[in-house]
Order: C-alpha cells, then structure tokens, then sequence
C-alpha cells in the first residue's frame, strides 16, 4: 500500500479513490444532512450524525483528529459568530450531561465533531447544500495535497496537478454524497484503518490533524 503512495501517481489515484469510497460516503453524506439539520433546528439529528461520526473513526488518531478540528471551530464560532453556539437547545452550549430521566435532552457529552462543526458554520450563510460540500470537499482536498508533497515527498507541480486531478473529480463525488439515504451512508476503509494505526504508534510522525 505505502509503494503505492510513494509517487505522485500513486497518491493522486490513492486520494482520488479515498474521495469516492470514503470522504463522499461518510463526511460528504453526513454534512449534506447535518446542513439542513442544523438550519431546522433538529438537534436530535445534530447530534445522532455527530454520534454516527465519532463511531466510525477506527483509531484513536482518526477520532482525536475530528475531536480537535471540532472543538477548535466551534470555539472560534463562539468568538466570531456566538449567536451560532447559544442559546438553551444548542447541543454544546454548556456541559450538561444527559441522563436516563432527560431522554428528550438537546445536550450531549459527545465531543463536536469537525463535519458537524463545519456544517454549524455553513448553515449560517446563504450557501446551497451542494456548495457547502463543495467546499468542504476542496479543503479536504488542498490539506491531502499538502500532506503528500510533505510525506512521499513531492515537488509543488505535482502538488498542483494532483489538486486539479481531485477538483475535477470533487463534484461528481458531492451529487454522489447528496443522493445518499441515511441508511446507504458508511466508512468501510480498513486499509486505511490499518495504515492509521500503524501511523499512531510510530516514533514520529509528520502531523495529525
């Protein structure tokens, strides 16, 4: 798998593969209903997506990573945008637990999220669904760019060509996350899973997040 990754080829294919059978199955698909979730006001949703997030993160790398990305964009919503993160039925307003006798509780221990968090922030602005994957999607893509050129390594043309490779193939996978039921949306990668996991007990490591 590494010797696949290790030109720039091999990681083009590889991240062009990880956006169709991962990123728009899982993250694409739960931030096109998390959007709309959050601009209803359905925080029962809210935080049944952001439960369904942390339970597909196989690794302590995978899950600290969203944990982290979550907490730091709602904590700058809450200094940018406060109206956005209060008020009695936000989810993360303050750290009320649930118990058996608050069933019906808007409030959750679980951690935030970055899909979930990003979708909190884009269902603030006058963006379509669509634009909104869109976007998060080209992030994703401009972050694994940037950790290829880093890791195999790579030159910054390569960088370029493997970003216009993943922006073409961006919004195919966005309709592709948006035609997903709840019921069709999944994480099965278990080889990056494996790789994760070797990743997080290695000596060093280049970054996480």
């Amino acid at each position: 798998e590494s010797a696949q990754a290790a030109t720039e080829n091999g990681a083009s294919d590889w991240l062009v593969e990880h956006l169709h059978m991962t990123l728009a199955r899982s993250d694409l698909a739960v931030l096109a209903k998390a959007v709309g979730a959050w601009r209803r006001g359905d925080v029962a949703h809210v935080i049944e997506l952001n439960d369904w997030v942390l339970q597909t993160r196989e690794t302590s790398e995978l899950r600290l990573q969203t944990e982290q990305m979550g907490r730091s964009l709602l904590q700058l919503l809450k200094t940018v945008h406060p109206e956005l993160v209060e008020g009695a039925a936000h989810p993360w307003a303050s750290p009320v637990r649930q118990t058996q006798d608050r069933p019906n509780s808007t409030r959750t221990d679980s951690p935030p999220t970055y899909p979930i968090a990003f979708a909190l922030a884009a269902s603030s602005t006058q963006a379509s669904v669509r634009d909104c994957l869109l976007t998060y999607a080209f992030g994703w893509a401009e972050n694994m760019t940037q950790a290829a050129i880093k890791a195999i390594p790579l030159g910054q043309s390569s960088g370029q060509r493997i970003l216009a490779r993943l922006s073409a193939d961006i919004p195919a996978a966005v309709d592709h996350a948006m035609s997903l039921m709840d019921s069709e949306r999944q994480a099965f990668s278990p080889m990056l899973a494996i790789l994760s996991a070797q990743h997080e007990t290695q000596y060093s490591r280049l970054f996480r997040s």
